[in-house]
């Protein structure tokens, strides 16, 4: 994997769960729901939450990892923060809008919050990319 993509994706990871932790937090609700869902895409039956954690981890990078190598292939060599927000509502809509509703966990979290975070990763990303 090339560097660049490696560096985009990490910096992905990292700064995509930033909204929906400042918004849980200004709520004063449940920080761990997120990486429970997240853990649950490989666990669908667990329910113990270090597990589900342990879970999440790898979900969380293969996913971060692999949507920028999906990124760095179709943006535009001049890609800015525009792009980046259409490459994450687009990302959302495939991950949350399909993929997401046939997971429970993941259907049950607060959408809006969701939506943000892969908007913050589109951007983090295409930023890192170009």
């Amino acid at each position: 994997m090339q560097r660049r993509i490696l560096a985009a994706g990490l910096a992905g990871a990292v700064l995509s769960g930033v909204p929906s932790t400042a918004w849980t937090l200004a709520r004063r609700e449940d920080l761990l729901e997120g990486a429970r869902a997240a853990g649950a895409i490989l666990l669908p039956r667990e329910t113990r939450t270090p597990v589900l954690l342990a879970a999440a981890v790898p979900v969380h990078l293969a996913l971060s990892l692999g949507w920028a190598a999906v990124l760095d292939a179709l943006l535009p060599e001049d890609a800015g923060p525009a792009h980046g927000i259409v490459a994450g509502l687009a990302i959302s809509a495939l991950d949350l809008g399909v993929v997401g509703r046939r997971i429970p966990a993941i259907r049950a979290l607060p959408q809006p919050r969701q939506w943000a975070d892969h908007v913050a990763y589109g951007i983090a990303v295409t930023t890192v990319l170009r």
